[in-house]
């Protein structure tokens, strides 16, 4: 058996700990978010005649910002808030009984119900199987290893001509970050992602349809490496990897690793990329199989999937 590539409680940990942090310093994952959320204009188009959906996950929903503005958009739908982390949700259910927030975020809608709260893991959805209408999930699958394997698990559980909307890291994330440590320091700091042809390829083999990806790089700039690593603490983004030293890393090593950050600065300061890739498709009609290995697999070329680079 392979060994696992992330550890899943350190993973649950570090969100943990982020809960209550986690909002003042999400800039970057609402605008992955507002970017994820446009394209649901699909399923509303007039010209398709669709029905508003009555089930729609908010998967890897973090403190339940995206699933206020799901159920704003669908009122009389059921809006499932999932998460691994369960201080997540409990920062979830805090803001929905807050006092009205300020017309940039969601405002709760008296008459919608109240996202419901399943704590539980990507990799094993509790749900019935053609259940859900719409996946949403914004910047959690990077911390799971089999791409492949999760989306088979949302093409069970989506009903035929379901939507599905994520987005991921892209392997380009945090190159800036890599390299510096990679001179300091022979343990992996950063964790490796799936390219754009790998989602394509993904997507495709787990039996969606009309697959469309698209890829957006953002910089993100800091004063120093210090303030890079309080982020990425902040955020729960800290190093999930099975394979990770076991200590924490010395003032040596950082300070290595600071140092060789220092070849990236420009007037602004230390820039950090970020490579975000965002995909759409659509689970297939009733009775198409589910590929999942073996003769079944297929091989798409990356030619046949679009792939829109904005950035």
């Amino acid at each position: 058996m392979t060994a696992p590539l992330f550890d899943t409680r350190q993973v649950r940990r570090a969100f943990s700990r982020s809960a209550r942090s986690y909002d003042a310093v999400a800039q970057l994952q609402r605008l992955a978010e507002a970017r994820l959320l446009e394209s649901l204009d699909y399923w509303d188009d007039p010209a398709l005649a669709r029905p508003a959906p009555t089930v729609v996950l908010d998967l890897g929903c973090g403190t339940g910002h995206a699933s206020g503005l799901l159920q704003q958009r669908w009122p009389k739908a059921q809006v499932v808030s999932m998460d691994l982390a369960l201080p997540m949700l409990q920062q979830a259910r805090a803001a929905s009984r807050r006092a009205p927030l300020p017309v940039a975020h969601w405002l709760p809608n008296p008459f919608a119900p109240v996202p419901r709260q399943v704590c539980a893991d990507a990799r094993r959805l509790p749900l019935a199987e053609g259940s859900v209408d719409v996946i949403f999930s914004n910047l959690c699958l990077q911390w799971v290893e089999d791409l492949g394997a999760v989306l088979n698990g949302f093409r069970r559980v989506l009903k035929p001509h379901g939507l599905l909307l994520f987005s991921t890291f892209g392997p380009e994330t945090l190159w800036e970050l890599r390299d510096a440590f990679a001179q300091a320091d022979a343990a992996p700091h950063v964790s490796p992602f799936v390219d754009t042809a790998g989602v394509g390829d993904a997507l495709v083999n787990a039996g969606f349809f009309q697959p469309v990806v698209d890829r957006d790089e953002e910089t993100t700039v800091y004063p120093d490496l210090a303030a890079l690593m309080r982020e990425l603490r902040a955020l729960g983004a800290t190093n999930a990897l099975a394979s990770r030293r076991p200590t924490l890393t010395g003032r040596g090593r950082f300070a290595a690793a600071a140092t060789a950050y220092e070849a990236h600065r420009f007037d602004a300061g230390l820039p950090a990329t970020w490579e975000i890739i965002s995909a759409m498709a659509w689970a297939p009609a009733p009775g198409a199989p589910i590929r999942e290995g073996g003769a079944d697999l297929v091989a798409v070329p990356v030619s046949r999937i679009p792939i829109r680079r904005r950035g």
